[in-house]
């Protein structure tokens, strides 16, 4: 998950445009304090640059991670990507 995560942070750097993201955590059956700080990180980047990003397929055992950590409240929840895709249409057709 660590490499995906900077992989991801490096291509956000490297748009021309930085586009809304969605990251699907359906295969992620661990998330460790390092994962946290780079999701953490991951959304600083994309609302600074005035885009969405939402999680979601969370597990389980991931989940639970969020709850303890608080993190709940910080970041936006989907539970599939299609239903993050229509959250973010919907929330930029209300800002435009």
């Amino acid at each position: 998950l660590s490499d995906d995560l900077t992989e991801l942070a490096q291509q956000v750097e490297q748009a021309a445009e930085t586009p809304h993201v969605v990251l699907n955590m359906a295969n992620v059956t661990f998330i460790g304090s390092s994962n946290l700080g780079l999701l953490l990180a991951l959304r600083r980047l994309i609302a600074d640059r005035g885009r969405l990003f939402k999680v979601c397929s969370v597990s389980d055992q991931v989940w639970s991670i969020f709850l303890v950590t608080g993190l709940d409240k910080v970041f936006r929840f989907a539970p599939d990507p299609m239903t993050a895709l229509a959250g973010i249409q919907i929330e930029e057709a209300k800002n435009a």
